[in-house]
């Protein structure tokens, strides 16, 4: 027998596939749990219940991570609506059980938010499309100069050290970057809406 509990049971083979299937579903739920966070925020009428819906939607998750993998084509892409899915169901059973509160919302202007919100989800999905397929067009000393303001260990001063350009230059550089980004972004978005 065990000792240790931190130690796996003696029972369990050491390559045990459940332990594959937990780690792929807690990658995939830290990764996207900001986007389930906001989601679910904006369900609720103030911030109180959001961790608890959180934890309850997260276990459900987990007791239904086959049934997801097993229909799921993009895991990554798809795992954020499905999710939401659950969480909006866990929103809702909180309010209910918190009904006598004045500060509960109606389930009806629960699902209008849970609309909105997916609304958002998907805008926010096909802008960060754009802005990736905006900055793939780049060359690529131009596109590690744009996000080099983003982008741990990287900088314009940096950059501009090891190229011998003024530092000042360069930030004017990435602002005409920006501007033609922004531009890229925006005109992508317009042809996807009227497209469909």
């Amino acid at each position: 027998m065990n000792s240790r509990p931190d130690a796996p049971p003696d029972d369990v083979p050491p390559d045990d596939p459940l332990d594959d299937r937990y780690a792929d579903f807690v990658g995939l739920l830290a990764r996207h749990d900001q986007a389930v966070r906001r989601f679910v925020r904006a369900l609720l009428p103030t911030g109180d219940g959001v961790d608890d819906v959180m934890q309850e939607t997260a276990l459900e998750c987990w007791r239904k991570y086959d049934q997801f993998s097993d229909t799921a084509t993009e895991v990554d892409g798809e795992f954020t609506r499905w999710a939401c899915v659950i969480a909006r169901y866990k929103a809702l059973s909180w309010q209910r059980d918190r009904a006598r509160d004045r500060l509960v919302f109606r389930e009806s202007v629960i699902e209008q938010l849970a609309a909105s919100a997916e609304l958002r989800l998907d805008r926010g999905d096909h802008e960060r499309e754009a802005i990736e397929r905006c900055l793939d067009q780049l060359p690529a000393d131009q596109r590690r100069l744009l996000l080099s303001v983003h982008s741990p260990g990287e900088s314009v001063a940096r950059i501009a050290s090891e190229t011998g350009q003024r530092a000042r230059k360069l930030y004017s550089v990435v602002q005409s970057l920006r501007k033609l980004l922004l531009r890229c972004v925006e005109s992508r978005l317009a042809s996807e809406s009227s497209h469909g």
